[in-house]
Parts: C-alpha cells; sequence; structure tokens
C-alpha cells in the first residue's frame, strides 16, 4: 500500500447516463471549494461501467457544465475514466475470494425468497460456506464480518453506526464478470489516493459496504461527508421525470454561471450574517463542510431567479449585452430586422427588469419586427373604452412633440387627463399598440428609441383596427 497523500485528495465521479444534474454540480462545487481551501487536489472520474446507459455526448456535457461553473481543465486532475481500471476491479475481486473475504454464489433472488418466505429479506448466506468454485451464473459477494458493527465518521452527520449483521453479503462482482459500483468505487478511490469521499445523501447507505470494503482491501477509510438530499417546493426529492433539474436547461434558459454557483453553494449551507448573494472568494473563504446542515436543502426555483437578476444587474452595461448576444442573435433569424445600435440602446432599459437572458427577447422584439407581436390577451385588457379615443388623441399630440421621452410622457400625461385618466390607465393601450404587451421595456424610452415614424404609424394602426372591431 502507498503512502497516504501529503495533501487531501478529493473526487467527483459522475455517471455519464444523463443531463448534469443541479445536485451533481453542487458536489462538484464543494468538493472544488474544500480542495482549494486545503492545497488540495479535485480528481473528476467519469464512472462509465454502465455500458447501457453511458453515451460519450453525456461525457462532454459533464465536462463542459464543470466548465461553465468555473472547474475547468485547469482545476481537476483527469478526467478518468473507470472503465480504464477493468483489470484492477477484477484483480481486487480475485485477492478478496484468494484471502477468504468473498465467494462464489449462486443464488438467485427467487431462491432467496423461497428459502425465507420474505421477499424484502436481504441475502441469508446459504452459499456462504459452500465452497462454491468459478462457474455459469455464479456472482460474487463480500463476506460481510457476522458480528460487531461498522462506524462511519461523517463530516455532517457524525458517527452513524450500522449494524454488520444486517449489512447482508452483498454482491461485488455479477456472474457475467463485471464488478458493481461498491467494489469499483471502493478501488478507483484507493488507488487514485482519495482521502474525502463527499457526495449525496443517497450514498450514505453505501458507505459502511464500501468502508469495509477500503479495510479489507488494505486501505484506510477515507473522511466521508454525505451532502443533504435536495428537494423540491413539495419537499420531494429532486427528480429528473418530474423537476427540472439538468444544469444545462438553466444555462440555455440563461441563468448566470456566477448566480448558480452561488446559490448552489447555499443548498445546506450559509455564509456569515445576513446575507446570500456574496462575492465567490468569500465564499471559498468561509465554506467548512462541517457547517452544512443535514437536512434536505430546498431547490427553490423561485429565489434562484431572484438571485440570478441581481446579479445581472450587476453586470456593467457591456458585460450584459454581450452576455444577451446568444440569445438576440438567435431570436434574429425570426425577426425582419435586426440593429445593433437600437439594441444597445434598449438593453439598459431592460437590464433592470429581467432576471434571466431568455427574457430580453420579448423585452426588445417589438423594435426589430415590421408588426409589433400582438399577444390577444394583451389587446383584451387594453383596448377598453376609451382607448379608441386615447389611440387617436396621443398620435395627435405627438405629431409635432420634440422626440424625447420626458416630452412624450407630459403629452400623454396631459392626454389621459382629459379622458379622465391617470398616467397608468392611459398608457396601456399605447403601450400595446407599439409593443403588443402590456408589460415591458419603460414606454417613453422605447418610443423615443424606436422613433416617430415607426411609433405613430403603429398607434394609427392600432386605432384603425379597434375602430373596425367595435364598429
Amino acid at each position: 500500500m502507498s503512502a497516504a497523500p501529503s495533501q487531501p485528495r478529493l473526487r467527483f465521479a459522475p455517471s455519464p447516463t444523463g443531463m448534469f444534474h443541479v445536485g451533481g454540480a453542487r458536489s462538484a462545487l464543494f468538493n472544488w471549494v474544500i480542495a482549494r481551501q486545503s492545497g488540495g487536489t479535485l480528481v473528476l472520474r467519469i464512472e462509465d461501467t454502465d455500458a447501457s446507459r453511458n453515451k460519450p455526448e453525456w461525457t462532454e456535457g459533464i465536462i463542459r457544465a464543470l466548465s461553465w461553473l468555473g472547474i475547468d481543465g485547469e482545476q481537476y486532475e483527469g478526467p478518468y475514466f473507470q472503465s480504464a481500471n477493468a483489470d484492477a476491479h477484477r484483480a481486487a475481486v480475485e485477492r478478496l475470494r484468494a484471502a477468504g473475504l468473498a465467494y462464489y454464489c449462486e443464488c438467485t433472488r427467487e431462491n432467496v425468497i423461497a428459502r425465507t418466505g420474505d421477499q424484502h429479506k436481504g441475502y441469508d448466506g446459504f452459499c456462504r460456506d459452500r465452497g462454491l468454485g468459478p462457474g455459469p451464473l455464479r456472482a460474487t459477494r463480500f463476506r460481510t464480518p457476522d458480528e460487531g458493527r461498522t462506524t462511519v465518521v461523517d463530516l455532517i452527520r457524525g458517527k452513524p453506526v450500522f449494524d454488520n449483521a444486517v449489512l447482508e453479503d452483498f454482491v461485488i462482482a455479477r456472474a457475467d464478470g463485471s464488478v458493481t459500483f461498491l467494489l469499483a468505487n471502493a478501488v478507483d478511490d484507493i488507488s487514485q489516493g482519495i482521502t474525502h469521499v463527499v457526495r449525496g445523501e443517497e450514498h450514505l447507505s453505501n458507505a459502511p459496504k464500501q468502508q469495509l470494503l477500503w479495510e479489507a482491501l488494505g486501505a484506510a477509510p477515507p473522511v466521508w461527508a454525505h451532502v443533504p438530499v435536495i428537494v423540491n417546493e413539495k419537499r420531494q426529492k429532486l427528480s429528473k421525470r418530474r423537476d427540472k433539474v439538468a444544469l444545462e436547461d438553466y444555462q440555455a434558459e440563461g441563468f448566470l454561471a456566477d448566480a448558480m454557483r452561488n446559490y448552489l453553494m447555499l443548498l445546506g449551507w450559509a455564509p456569515s450574517g445576513d446575507r446570500e448573494i456574496v462575492p465567490w472568494d468569500v465564499i471559498e473563504r468561509e465554506f467548512r463542510i462541517e457547517d452544512v446542515n443535514a437536512s434536505p436543502a430546498f431547490f427553490d426555483v423561485k429565489k434562484l431567479r431572484a438571485f440570478n437578476g441581481e446579479y445581472i444587474r450587476a453586470l456593467p452595461p457591456n458585460q450584459f449585452i454581450a452576455a444577451c448576444l446568444p440569445w438576440v442573435t438567435k431570436a434574429a433569424t425570426g425577426w425582419d430586422g435586426f440593429d445593433s445600435e437600437v439594441f444597445e440602446r434598449l438593453a439598459p432599459l431592460a437590464q433592470t427588469r429581467v432576471n434571466v437572458l431568455a427574457e430580453i427577447i420579448e423585452m426588445v422584439d417589438f423594435a426589430f419586427l415590421d408588426q409589433p407581436p400582438y399577444d390577444e390577451a394583451s389587446w383584451q385588457k387594453a383596448m377598453k373604452d376609451p382607448a379608441a379615443d386615447i389611440l387617436a388623441d396621443t398620435e395627435k399630440a405627438y405629431r409635432d412633440a420634440p422626440w424625447e421621452a420626458g416630452e412624450l410622457k407630459d403629452r400623454l400625461e396631459r392626454v389621459g387627463a382629459a379622458h379622465g385618466l391617470k398616467l397608468g390607465k392611459a398608457q396601456a393601450p399605447v403601450r400595446v399598440a407599439v409593443t403588443g404587451r402590456t408589460v415591458g421595456l419603460p414606454l417613453f424610452e422605447s418610443l423615443a428609441i424606436l422613433g416617430r415614424d415607426r411609433s405613430l404609424a403603429r398607434i394609427a394602426a392600432a386605432g384603425a383596427r379597434l375602430t373596425r372591431s367595435t364598429s
């Protein structure tokens, strides 16, 4: 056995079987921060032994998602692939069998149920002392100690104790020779010198079995830390079948990496003081895995959106414009025309209103379409009497107006007053006429940017449409 590493070695070991789960992202961040704090190393290991479910694109997605979070190739050792260590896995199984710590078993689940009469009972040890050799349909089981207890020292959960008698003799190699997650995981951690295993709570039940394997293979167990499960608003564990869990989906919607990183770190932990939005260097300095709460962590999408909005508003305007360009560029393929100078004038107005970057599209599309993108619900809401008169009087008032926001506001305010309406009510039909929606950017600044001719044409067209519909 090699000497213990002088510095902590942590690992993030995802399976490439789907989109990158936000829970996996949190585990990666926790491991990364601990490694950076301690001067240690983060190892990226792709656990790709499930050939039926693994796809190369999922591995590529993991690496891209980590890079988006700031954990790029310079931040970790690897990636290593578990499948490349298959010989070492098989050799470990042989070592355990040779030492009498594992044995061949030909029992099926049906055999166990027939003997015990209980479909919920674990393996009954039937083949433990039969001395079976290799053969078809014979798996290999680890010989769990008959007596005693296994204590898992966990930085978050204390010292949970497991009776060895209830752990049963678990399978470490299947009948086809492939090894199970429990064995492969332990062998890889030992061979890679892993000192700290920080992972999801769902693996806590595996910890005593893996600890027994570490000891049987002649290695001291790692430092364990099982972070709390992440739940939705109904306090159900996040599920990809029911919840939005893929990090890539949040990225595609326009969540900023800094905001996502900050939020994920708060799922079970909190910085000092009455604050949650904090610079990353503060998080790196203050985070302690021992301070993570063992209780389930609520993934509050509304709160995440609010977080993201705060980060968006903190961006310098030029960075906000650059961040929006992928969404605007894609949307522009369906627009009648795109003017970058107009967009740069509209963007600061939108920056105070969007919570995710994808929302920029509906904020600015009216400026790049020949006709406003009328939303029927907005039309019905805004175009109520005296909307036709408001539109007609506004068009007249605007014909000779100096085309700047303050003057446009004053003139519409006077039009509204003539009809007994406050500005908020008076501007509703004008807003829908020009932008197509009841909610959007500040109206008068939008009019000033859109220009006199286009604005007056839209107000007139909306008035004509309204007159036709009521005649």
